[in-house]
């Protein structure tokens, strides 16, 4: 996320046209996809077809025509911003394809995302047809984002904790009973979970969430003790299904003890690079509850 760059192994320029190059992709295959349905529809048309018909058919605008095989809003908008920026994603390629290959596969879905940066716009658009929201911090950098990107849809939230407080919040969240009871955040008596998002987060059933926020790089930051511990609650809570859950910056304390402790290391499916990858089933469905951690 944009508070937490770092140095990536790849340089900006390879990252940069990786992603133009992978967007550009994604278009044509919309297009030709489209043309290829028409065209089969086309080769289904009966020959028996009056001549009325036939002109008919030919005064309405055939979808196949390059003016209808528009690219979506938020595929250009990220296409062209990717296309004229120096500024790219912190996370790195591998990174980005553990979950672009997860959202493939569920899109069009619900995808919350902790923290607002240089990367939102890749994330809406990957997850086109679907809700991409994302939780910020920073509420001037959200007002600097909306007046560039007013398609993005995010929300401020504030955090009441601080990187030095990690230990004892660890503590608190392995060994109080409140912690591992699966329930709505807003009710739940644990402290790491966060009751300040607003009303519509909570009501939702996410179907991938990232935590690349808040600010966790040095004692005085946020922390994502809260963004990780309520991720997990949220992702336990949904009705049924399964919830993805990715976590960023896994080298640093917080994030890879936390993420271990209340997203399981029993849930892991994959990491690459800093980023980890966490599968957690709905712990409502069926008559017999999950253990927290399996």
């Amino acid at each position: 996320m944009r508070s937490n760059a770092k140095p990536q192994s790849p340089s900006p320029f390879n990252t940069k046209l990786i992603l133009i190059c992978s967007f550009f992709l994604l278009f044509l295959l919309l297009v030709f996809g489209t043309t290829s349905s028409t065209f089969s529809t086309q080769q289904r048309r009966p020959p028996s077809a009056s001549i009325a018909e036939s002109q008919v058919s030919n005064s309405t605008p055939c979808p196949s025509l390059p003016s209808c095989t528009k690219a979506p809003p938020s595929l250009a908008t990220a296409l062209i911003h990717y296309a004229t920026t120096n500024t790219t994603p912190q996370q790195t390629f591998k990174e980005i394809s553990v979950s672009a290959r997860v959202i493939e596969t569920k899109s069009p879905c619900n995808f919350l995302v902790f923290g607002l940066g240089h990367d939102s716009l890749m994330w809406a658009a990957l997850n086109h047809g679907g809700r991409t929201v994302f939780l910020e911090e920073d509420k001037a950098w959200i007002d600097q984002m909306k007046q560039k990107f007013p398609g993005l849809e995010s929300y401020h939230v504030e955090y009441s904790t601080k990187v030095h407080q990690s230990d004892a919040l660890l503590e608190t969240g392995t060994k109080e009973e409140s912690c591992r009871v699966v329930s709505d955040p807003r009710s739940s008596k644990c402290e790491l979970a966060h009751k300040g998002f607003p009303s519509e987060i909570y009501d939702v059933e996410w179907d991938l969430i990232m935590v690349d926020a808040p600010t966790g790089f040095h004692d005085e930051a946020a922390g994502r003790m809260n963004a990780i511990y309520t991720a997990g609650l949220m992702a336990r809570n949904r009705e049924e299904g399964e919830t993805d859950v990715f976590v960023h910056d896994v080298n640093r304390a917080v994030e890879d003890k936390f993420s271990k402790a209340f997203l399981c290391e029993g849930y892991l499916r994959e990491q690459q690079g800093l980023l980890r990858h966490f599968t957690i089933p709905s712990h409502r469905a069926g008559s017999a509850r999950l253990p927290f951690c399996p």
